[in-house]
């Protein structure tokens, strides 16, 4: 796939970004670049290849999953302007 100077205005349009035309044609050689090495790296066959999760072979420290905190619900509502039921009153920010 290779992007017309066209679309690369268009593309830096949607972006909110100024360029010129000579830039517009820098961009649009490094997009048609990066474009071409993904079209080439969807060409290479993986039917074969595991999916993995990481490039490394690691296995991450779990801990156990158990609460560390009290409960301070209360405290916190104690401060709180308003509350009711459990829940904290906000002023009303639209109609």
């Amino acid at each position: 796939m290779s992007l017309s100077p066209e679309q690369v205005r268009n593309i830096a349009r949607l972006a909110r970004i100024a360029i010129t035309d000579a830039e517009a044609a820098t961009v649009r050689d490094q997009l048609n670049g990066i474009l071409g090495l993904i079209e080439r790296m969807q060409a290479v066959d993986t039917s074969g290849i595991a999916p993995m999760a990481h490039a490394q072979d690691l296995s991450q420290r779990l801990r156990d999953d158990r609460v560390t905190e009290s409960d301070r619900h209360e405290a916190f509502q104690s401060v709180a302007p308003e509350v009711e039921a459990g829940l904290y009153l906000v002023p009303r920010v639209m109609e």
